[in-house]
């Protein structure tokens, strides 16, 4: 049969019972071999090895499934930043993403917030696609379409902005500095600029691949890239 072992106070408090019956004088003795074995009992039982901390494993940084470092159109917005959430924060010598380079994108809460602002402007977007549909129902031309059309982008890419004073701040700033008002380019200067209405139009559904890149959407639009010519 085994030997179990019986703790120290255990033991001494059986002994206490086992000759309480035999007496003052034995209960005295008892309780003096309480006094001097339990707590050096105590002090030479071993003690359990203390718990070594554990290493939590590095994170590993952020890694897009398709580089964005491949796609010029993104590259010449961003620039690489190790401190940044996603990897990668605007280049302070982009036309269009100046504004924003001193937004902390290492801050997890900045970053988020920005994410989830974007989501909702790409996903407004699909109205674009009914406004489109219901302007070619109604006979309109290529023309008023792509006026149309891309007004209203404008206007979403605000509107994306409305719990952000500071985003849009800085979005105003941005067409401010690149065509000379805040809310973005006239359907005339998209058509000067690209050089046809159909153009305009699918221009009005592209997205800049560079501030996809810096909140962690560039994989999410990958395919849009490529459709719109981004990707060689």
């Amino acid at each position: 049969m085994k030997n179990k072992r019986i703790p120290a106070l255990l033991l001494a408090l059986l002994l206490t019972l086992l000759v309480g019956c035999s007496g003052k004088t034995a209960a005295s003795e008892t309780a003096k071999t309480e006094e001097t074995t339990a707590p050096q009992t105590e002090a030479t039982s071993p003690e359990e090895p203390a718990e070594e901390p554990i290493e939590e494993p590095a994170e590993a940084p952020f890694r897009y499934v398709h580089d964005p470092r491949d796609n010029p159109e993104a590259m010449k917005d961003i620039v690489e930043n190790p401190d940044a959430i996603y990897g990668f924060s605007p280049s302070p010598d982009s036309d269009r993403l100046a504004s924003y380079v001193d937004f902390d994108w290492s801050d997890p809460e900045v970053v988020e917030n920005g994410r989830q602002e974007r989501i909702a402007y790409h996903e407004s977007l699909d109205t674009l696609y009914d406004m489109l549909f219901q302007l070619r129902d109604e006979g309109k031309s290529i023309e008023e379409m792509a006026r149309a059309v891309s007004t209203e982008r404008n206007r979403l890419r605000l509107a994306a902005y409305t719990d952000n004073p500071e985003g849009l701040a800085a979005v105003k700033k941005s067409n401010l500095e690149k065509y000379g008002h805040e809310d973005g380019p006239t359907p005339d200067e998209l058509y000067e600029k690209y050089g046809s209405w159909e153009l305009v139009i699918q221009k009005a559904f592209g997205t800049n691949p560079g501030m996809d890149a810096c909140l962690g959407l560039y994989d999410d639009y990958y395919d849009l890239y490529a459709e719109l010519g981004m990707i060689a």
